[in-house]
């Protein structure tokens, strides 16, 4: 005597929150999990119908109703069952944001109990009772305007058998069998809107943990777009708008800021003696290194090529000079021949602070002399602008 969501709770509301999360353009396997969704939903609304008509049955047996009310009840539910069906296969719910024409099912199966509520007044709260079970799967599916709608159809059908008609309408609880029948009628409701509440309790906890894993997936993104996907540092765009930043931090709090252009010396040389992949290692090791020795507050980016930029906030410029020149030291002490025999890196840095007039590019171009004050005295060295 009532319409039922899908069997499986957990393995459908999972399937719904894919179908929730899943791209406007629906794939063909998306489409495939839709359609295997409605067929289970199709396939419960049959068992439900068959529990309805069972209790039917057994009002029929206590003659409170024609023996034909419950196979007529049950053979309409089979045919709004069966057109949705027929709809379902032939992809027509798929053209519309709502691929389950909610307003239209919820319309159907309640104009059914309408119909048998007119026509069966003695088990008429019987029907009533399925109203709620019917608004209850749809409000897992429908949107605000669609709950206005069919509330509003359904007020005018109830307004149509209550101040339309002076019909009876009860529940019988004569003899023992009535009220086993009608014990059964409000057990199945209630057990059926038990099982739509734990697939919609299912489903948002599906939903929560995948948006946890959305969000995840999404600050991962964010990451792998502010990181140098060789060497792991930011990459140039990145420590750019962190050099900004810390510009503009700087000068509101009044606080030195330091930065050091540095270059790997010679490495198209390693490029060109050892090979790209050799090279990769080294950017890598050198990327390692700097991280391991630099503090939490500092900013370390792959400015291009072999050209790496630090920042080093609230740092005067000889506490700069110091730790790029133990940096140096740390790089040129490491065993480069794991690599290849005999191999040997070091690296040349321009340090440079903040000056009043200083934007971005001035900073930076002082820092890019300063490096290049330092090639030019022989490499492997720090110099200062």
């Amino acid at each position: 005597m009532s319409t039922a969501a899908t069997s499986f709770p957990e393995r459908n509301a999972a399937e719904v929150a894919d179908l929730v999360l899943a791209p406007e353009a629906a794939a063909p396997e998306v489409l495939a999990r839709r359609a295997r969704q409605r067929r289970q939903m199709y396939i419960g609304q049959v068992a439900s119908y068959s529990l309805g008509a069972s209790v039917l049955l057994l009002y029929a047996y206590a003659g409170v109703v024609a023996m034909a009310v419950p196979s007529l009840f049950w053979l309409g539910g089979l045919l709004i069952i069966g057109t949705f069906t027929v709809l379902s296969e032939a992809g027509f719910g798929d053209r519309f944001e709502d691929h389950y024409l909610t307003v239209f099912q919820i319309s159907a199966h309640m104009a059914l109990q309408l119909v048998f509520l007119l026509a069966v007044p003695t088990v008429g709260v019987a029907f009533i009772a399925v109203l709620f079970l019917i608004f209850a799967f749809g409000t897992l599916r429908m949107t605000s305007s669609q709950a206005m709608l069919t509330w509003g159809l359904a007020t005018c059908g109830l307004a149509v058998v209550f101040l339309g008609s002076d019909l009876p309408i009860g529940l019988p609880v004569r003899t023992r069998l009535e009220r086993t029948a009608s014990m059964l009628c409000f057990a199945l409701v209630i057990g059926q809107c038990a099982f739509l509440g734990l697939f919609g309790a299912t489903l948002r906890k599906i939903l929560y943990r995948r948006s946890i894993e959305l969000k995840a997936a999404y600050q991962r993104i964010e990451e792998l777009a502010e990181l140098d996907e060789l060497t792991g540092s930011y990459n140039r765009r990145c420590i750019m708008r962190l050099l900004d930043a810390e510009i503009e931090k700087a000068r509101q709090i009044s606080a030195p800021c330091a930065i050091a252009l540095i270059d790997l010396d010679w490495f198209k040389r390693i490029n060109d003696a050892h090979g790209h992949p050799v090279g990769d290692e080294v950017l890598r090791t050198f990327a390692i290194t700097i991280f391991a020795n630099i503090r939490p507050v500092d900013s370390f980016g792959r400015y291009g090529g072999e050209e790496f930029l630090l920042l080093l906030p609230d740092t005067s410029g000889e506490a700069a000079q110091r730790m790029l020149e133990r940096l140096r030291s740390i790089v040129a002490d490491l065993d480069w021949s794991a690599f290849s025999p005999g191999m040997r890196v070091t690296i040349s840095a321009g340090v440079v602070t903040l000056r009043e007039t200083d934007t971005a590019d001035t900073f930076l171009a002082r820092a890019d002399r300063a490096l290049y004050s330092a090639k030019a005295q022989g490499r492997n060295r720090i110099a200062a602008s």
